[in-house]
């Protein structure tokens, strides 16, 4: 092998290796982050289930990804405009001052499609000790 064909493959390797590096880290910027952080947990009279009030945050471009929950979800919007798709409605939007439930186990999405981030309070009434939110399948 001659100089300039142990060069040419010592550039493909290294271009091939950090673009397998970095891919991941490129992809993750490609979507923002929502951010969940939980407020409060308290049983509820009901024996067995409880109440978990989450403020969650979708930056702009921001997407939850399809899921669903094991209770009953309140949402209200703070801030922004919530575009909200959920199984078997028409996507929705949210403003700032609405409200919304979801049932149980229905499939839904929170996308943020305007140019404000999205800022609601979310109240959960789940069995207790339950995982607050599951990939859809």
């Amino acid at each position: 092998m001659t100089f300039p064909d142990v060069r040419r493959a010592i550039v493909c390797a290294a271009v091939f290796f950090s673009t397998f590096l970095f891919a991941p880290r490129m992809s993750a910027q490609a979507t923002p982050e929502v951010k969940r952080t939980v407020l409060l947990r308290h049983d509820t009279p009901t024996p067995g289930f409880e109440a978990v009030l989450v403020r969650v945050e979708i930056p702009v471009g921001g997407r939850e990804g399809r899921h669903t929950h094991p209770g009953l979800l309140l949402i209200h919007v703070e801030e922004g405009t919530l575009s909200l798709d959920s199984e078997g409605q028409p996507t929705t939007d949210y403003k700032a001052g609405d409200s919304v439930v979801v049932e149980a186990g229905k499939v839904h999405e929170g996308i943020n499609k305007g140019s404000t981030p999205i800022k609601v309070i979310a109240t959960f009434i789940i069995p207790k000790g339950a995982t607050l939110t599951a990939p859809a399948k």
